[in-house]
């Protein structure tokens, strides 16, 4: 059985990618890092957020494997996210399509 937990920016899945499908899986977890494009990624805010994936996917190593634990791992991850913009590691892609300060006002740098 497919199970899932989304949050704004992180998207885990019990499944794994087979020619652009979810394949349910109870051995592998997916991992979509904003899947809407709506912040500008560098390659070392990624590395952070799946480094903190692997880390905390073996921190429930052995637990079961539920909704509710992919949620806690999502939310992790999208508090990550946060710290990341704030910290100004990432920042808003102005050319999404659409506009959502969900995590504060972009920062801008006065003159």
């Amino acid at each position: 059985m497919l199970l899932k937990s989304t949050t704004r920016h992180i998207h885990i899945f019990t499944a794994e990618v087979q020619s652009n499908e979810l394949i349910p899986s109870d051995n592998v977890l997916t991992l979509d890092v904003d899947p809407d494009n709506e912040l500008n990624w560098n390659e070392d805010a990624l590395q952070k957020i799946y480094r903190k994936f692997d880390e905390l996917v073996e921190v429930y190593n052995g637990a079961d494997l539920t909704e509710y634990n992919l949620r806690r791992i999502g939310s992790e991850l999208e508090h990550l996210v946060r710290s990341l913009l704030q910290k100004g590691e990432i920042s808003y892609n102005l050319n999404s399509r659409v506009l959502n300060y969900s995590m504060g006002l972009p920062q801008v740098v006065s003159e």
